[in-house]
Protein backbone atom coordinates (compact mmCIF):
# COMPACT_ATOMS: atom_id res chain seq x y z
CA UNK A 1 0.00 0.00 0.00
CA UNK A 2 0.99 3.66 -0.57
CA UNK A 3 0.83 5.69 2.52
CA UNK A 4 -0.12 9.40 2.22
CA UNK A 5 -1.46 8.73 -1.32
CA UNK A 6 -5.18 8.91 -2.18
CA UNK A 7 -7.11 7.43 -4.85
CA UNK A 8 -8.16 9.34 -7.41
CA UNK A 9 -11.70 8.82 -8.60
CA UNK A 10 -14.67 10.29 -11.26
CA UNK A 11 -17.77 10.90 -10.36
CA UNK A 12 -19.04 7.09 -10.37
CA UNK A 13 -16.75 6.08 -7.88
CA UNK A 14 -14.30 4.74 -10.78
CA UNK A 15 -10.62 4.39 -10.11
CA UNK A 16 -8.49 6.63 -12.20
CA UNK A 17 -5.21 6.42 -10.03
CA UNK A 18 -3.66 7.81 -7.47
CA UNK A 19 -1.68 10.75 -5.99
CA UNK A 20 0.13 11.97 -2.89
CA UNK A 21 -2.50 13.36 -0.61
CA UNK A 22 -1.52 16.81 0.18
CA UNK A 23 -1.12 17.77 -3.81
CA UNK A 24 -4.40 16.26 -4.58
CA UNK A 25 -5.51 18.94 -1.89
CA UNK A 26 -3.39 21.26 -3.42
CA UNK A 27 -5.18 20.75 -6.97
CA UNK A 28 -8.64 19.91 -5.76
CA UNK A 29 -9.10 16.71 -7.58
CA UNK A 30 -11.80 14.59 -6.76
CA UNK A 31 -10.61 11.21 -4.47
CA UNK A 32 -12.34 8.78 -2.13
CA UNK A 33 -13.38 9.33 1.16
CA UNK A 34 -14.88 8.07 4.04
CA UNK A 35 -16.76 9.46 7.21
CA UNK A 36 -17.67 6.98 10.42
CA UNK A 37 -20.65 7.86 12.38
CA UNK A 38 -20.86 5.63 15.63
CA UNK A 39 -23.65 5.55 18.14
CA UNK A 40 -24.24 4.47 21.23
CA UNK A 41 -26.96 1.73 22.60
CA UNK A 42 -28.72 4.72 23.60
CA UNK A 43 -29.08 6.46 20.43
CA UNK A 44 -26.43 9.33 20.97
CA UNK A 45 -23.81 10.14 18.23
CA UNK A 46 -19.94 9.91 18.57
CA UNK A 47 -18.54 13.10 18.13
CA UNK A 48 -14.83 14.04 17.70
CA UNK A 49 -12.89 17.66 18.51
CA UNK A 50 -10.13 17.07 15.72
CA UNK A 51 -6.94 17.79 17.22
CA UNK A 52 -5.42 21.94 17.11
CA UNK A 53 -2.42 20.73 14.71
CA UNK A 54 -4.88 19.30 12.21
CA UNK A 55 -3.35 20.65 8.49
CA UNK A 56 -7.15 21.56 7.79
CA UNK A 57 -10.48 22.17 10.08
CA UNK A 58 -8.66 22.11 13.16
CA UNK A 59 -10.36 22.29 16.59
CA UNK A 60 -13.68 21.78 15.00
CA UNK A 61 -16.31 18.91 15.95
CA UNK A 62 -17.12 16.37 13.54
CA UNK A 63 -17.88 12.51 13.10
CA UNK A 64 -16.09 9.64 14.91
CA UNK A 65 -13.41 9.89 12.23
CA UNK A 66 -13.16 10.20 8.59
CA UNK A 67 -9.86 9.40 6.12
CA UNK A 68 -9.09 8.14 2.95
CA UNK A 69 -8.71 4.57 1.48
CA UNK A 70 -5.01 4.16 0.41
CA UNK A 71 -4.70 2.61 -3.29
CA UNK A 72 -5.37 -1.14 -2.69
CA UNK A 73 -7.23 -0.35 0.11
CA UNK A 74 -10.93 -1.06 0.73
CA UNK A 75 -12.76 1.86 1.99
CA UNK A 76 -14.82 -0.24 4.59
CA UNK A 77 -11.14 -2.00 5.85
CA UNK A 78 -9.88 1.87 5.66
CA UNK A 79 -12.39 3.02 7.87
CA UNK A 80 -11.83 0.04 10.31
CA UNK A 81 -7.92 1.04 10.28
CA UNK A 82 -8.94 4.54 10.83
CA UNK A 83 -11.36 3.43 13.85
CA UNK A 84 -8.83 1.88 15.64
CA UNK A 85 -5.89 4.35 14.95
CA UNK A 86 -7.92 7.77 15.91
CA UNK A 87 -9.89 6.06 18.72
CA UNK A 88 -8.95 2.89 19.69
CA UNK A 89 -11.51 0.50 18.52
CA UNK A 90 -13.17 -1.47 16.23
CA UNK A 91 -16.77 -2.31 15.66
CA UNK A 92 -18.96 -3.55 13.03
CA UNK A 93 -19.73 -1.08 10.76
CA UNK A 94 -21.98 -0.77 7.35
CA UNK A 95 -22.32 1.47 4.42
CA UNK A 96 -25.38 3.71 4.57
CA UNK A 97 -24.89 6.35 1.32
CA UNK A 98 -22.15 8.63 0.02
CA UNK A 99 -21.45 12.25 -1.36
CA UNK A 100 -19.70 14.28 -3.05
CA UNK A 101 -18.42 17.63 -1.52
CA UNK A 102 -15.85 20.41 -2.24
CA UNK A 103 -14.63 22.95 0.31
CA UNK A 104 -11.66 25.30 0.06
CA UNK A 105 -9.88 26.22 2.87
CA UNK A 106 -7.31 29.14 4.08
CA UNK A 107 -4.08 27.25 3.51
CA UNK A 108 -4.67 26.86 0.01
CA UNK A 109 -6.29 23.23 0.18
CA UNK A 110 -9.42 21.65 -1.01
CA UNK A 111 -11.02 19.10 -0.03
CA UNK A 112 -13.16 17.46 -2.95
CA UNK A 113 -14.29 14.31 -2.14
CA UNK A 114 -16.27 11.05 -2.60
CA UNK A 115 -17.16 10.19 0.87
CA UNK A 116 -18.48 7.11 1.44
CA UNK A 117 -20.70 7.14 4.73
CA UNK A 118 -20.24 4.21 7.42
CA UNK A 119 -22.52 3.50 11.03
CA UNK A 120 -21.76 1.43 13.87
CA UNK A 121 -22.61 1.10 17.66
CA UNK A 122 -20.13 0.67 19.97
CA UNK A 123 -20.46 1.27 24.15
CA UNK A 124 -17.04 0.52 25.05
CA UNK A 125 -14.00 2.37 25.87
CA UNK A 126 -12.18 4.77 23.97
CA UNK A 127 -8.68 5.39 24.18
CA UNK A 128 -7.53 8.41 21.66
CA UNK A 129 -4.91 9.50 19.77
CA UNK A 130 -4.34 13.23 20.73
CA UNK A 131 -2.50 14.15 17.48
CA UNK A 132 -5.46 13.21 15.75
CA UNK A 133 -8.25 13.93 18.43
CA UNK A 134 -8.64 17.08 20.62
CA UNK A 135 -11.38 16.30 22.44
CA UNK A 136 -14.56 13.88 22.28
CA UNK A 137 -18.35 13.25 23.31
CA UNK A 138 -21.47 11.19 22.64
CA UNK A 139 -24.87 13.49 22.03
CA UNK A 140 -28.08 12.87 21.27
CA UNK A 141 -28.88 14.00 17.82
CA UNK A 142 -31.16 16.79 18.29
CA UNK A 143 -28.87 18.45 20.22
CA UNK A 144 -26.22 18.64 17.96
CA UNK A 145 -28.93 19.62 15.35
CA UNK A 146 -29.55 22.26 17.54
CA UNK A 147 -25.95 23.55 17.97
CA UNK A 148 -25.27 22.96 14.34
CA UNK A 149 -28.01 25.61 13.86
CA UNK A 150 -26.29 28.03 16.46
CA UNK A 151 -22.65 27.38 15.86
CA UNK A 152 -22.34 25.50 12.45
CA UNK A 153 -18.89 27.24 12.32
CA UNK A 154 -17.78 24.46 15.04
CA UNK A 155 -18.38 22.25 12.65
CA UNK A 156 -16.24 20.19 9.54
CA UNK A 157 -17.64 21.14 6.67
CA UNK A 158 -18.34 17.91 5.66
CA UNK A 159 -20.35 17.09 8.70
CA UNK A 160 -22.08 19.81 8.08
CA UNK A 161 -23.20 18.47 4.93
CA UNK A 162 -23.58 14.45 5.41
CA UNK A 163 -25.76 15.07 9.46
CA UNK A 164 -28.68 16.16 7.58
CA UNK A 165 -28.20 13.17 4.85
CA UNK A 166 -28.01 11.00 7.85
CA UNK A 167 -30.79 12.57 9.40
CA UNK A 168 -32.76 11.31 6.56
CA UNK A 169 -31.65 7.90 5.63
CA UNK A 170 -31.59 6.59 9.40
CA UNK A 171 -35.57 8.00 9.54
CA UNK A 172 -36.38 5.99 6.14
CA UNK A 173 -34.26 2.98 7.26
CA UNK A 174 -35.85 3.44 10.47
CA UNK A 175 -32.53 2.73 11.82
Amino acid sequence: MLVNQVILVNENDEELGSMEKIAAHREALLHRAFSVFIFNRKGEMLLQQRASNKYHSPDLWTNACCSHPMPGESTADAAHRRLREELGFDTDLDPLFHFIYKTPFDNGLTEHELDHVFVGVYDGPIQSDPAEVKDFCYMKMEAISESMQRHQHKYTSWFAIAFPRLEEEMAARQL
